[in-house]
């Protein structure tokens, strides 16, 4: 089964690491993502960036696009893994991982991904 690891931070930290402190923890997360890719079990992983550079499109009667997401907390989502996991508590484990690497506020979100190919759909 696929699950999305959805990493959230503070954007006010995060934007303001020295180019140091980003490259630790990189590589903190980069040895992570050595272990899994070994494993056969790292899938794409994207590091987005800020929200400052995002559109939205909102629904309603016209679709309209507008600047950032707009997001309401005080974390950002910051980016995302896709791992190929047995189960939800292994990639709960995985997401412990990629904490201990990353210390600090925030947090990393796990969700069950169904994957759709035209009319097919994979989980």
């Amino acid at each position: 089964m696929l699950y999305a690891i959805l990493c959230y931070n503070d954007e006010n930290i995060t934007d303001n690491w020295t180019a140091e402190e980003d490259a630790e923890v990189m590589a903190r997360l980069g040895a992570v993502q050595q272990e899994l890719a070994k494993q056969g079990k790292l899938g794409p992983v994207a590091r987005l960036q800020p929200t400052r550079t995002a559109k939205t499109v909102r629904k309603s009667d016209n679709l309209l696009l507008v600047d950032g997401p707009f997001a309401e907390t005080k974390e950002q989502l910051l980016g995302f893994y896709i791992v190929d996991c047995e189960t939800s508590d292994e990639a709960a484990d995985i997401a412990r991982r990629l904490a201990a690497a990353n210390r600090g506020v925030g947090g990393y979100e796990i969700r069950p991904v169904g994957v759709f190919f035209g009319n097919a759909q994979g989980a």
